[in-house]
């Protein structure tokens, strides 16, 4: 997610909008997917730091691809606000405010903005955002436990309909916090993001999550 930012892509990655919760130390079970629906049921906002690593296919010749790695912060509130502002190695941001999506690039000058709904459609972030359960998601994506892993428990997330450019998300979270959402596209590229520093989100949501575009930038509206 560099100068090529997909606004559907990144969406993705909250899943973690409505999962990115604490979560009570009562509520570990042996069902990862039974875990993250109480994650839903926990806190409704939060910030965290994140690092992302995107790795693209192997090329044809059997090389592998040199992966891109970028951080920022993390913020969201349920149902419908997320921002992710990325600080290295340059300067973007995601917003989705409940209503739009907006993406502003620094160096372009440029905001783009979308309508929130058609952007992420049915999403797992549209979806876990909206509702404090699992169904909607059901509804349009497997889910399935997987085996504990780097100490952490996993939920994979498949489509049922196979024409979508989202192969699978994979989910990971501690008893305290979501920390890892690895994601597979139709393209054969991975993103891998891991979240750190978990905190409650104390300021207001119109302080964190309106946005008014800048100054001199163009506005694109699609």
């Amino acid at each position: 997610m560099f100068k090529s930012l997909n606004a559907g892509a990144a969406a993705l990655a909250v899943l973690l909008a409505g999962a990115f919760a604490v979560l009570p130390t009562h509520a570990q079970t042996n069902n990862s997917v039974d875990a993250l629906q109480q994650l839903l049921k926990a806190n409704t906002s939060g910030q965290s730091s994140f690092t992302q690593t995107v790795t693209s296919a192997p090329k044809a010749d059997g090389t592998k691809p040199r992966a891109k790695v970028s951080e920022g912060t993390f913020a969201f509130s349920r149902p419908g606000r997320f921002r992710f502002d990325y600080t290295a190695p340059f300067a973007q941001s995601l917003v989705a405010d409940g209503t739009t999506m907006w993406i502003y690039d620094p160096d372009l000058a440029q905001v783009t903005a979308s309508d929130q709904a058609a952007a992420l459609g049915n999403t797992p972030a549209a979806l876990i955002t909206s509702t404090a359960d699992l169904s909607a998601l059901q509804a349009h994506y497997t889910l399935d436990s997987l085996p504990p892993s780097q100490g952490l428990q996993w939920v994979k997330a498949t489509p049922k309909q196979a024409d979508g450019t989202l192969k699978w998300v994979m989910l990971g979270f501690d008893a305290s916090h979501v920390a890892a959402l690895v994601m597979l596209d139709q393209f054969g590229q991975t993103s891998d993001m891991r979240f750190t520093d978990f905190k409650p989100l104390h300021a207001s949501t119109a302080e964190v999550f309106g946005f008014v575009p800048p100054p001199g930038v163009d506005l694109i509206r699609q």
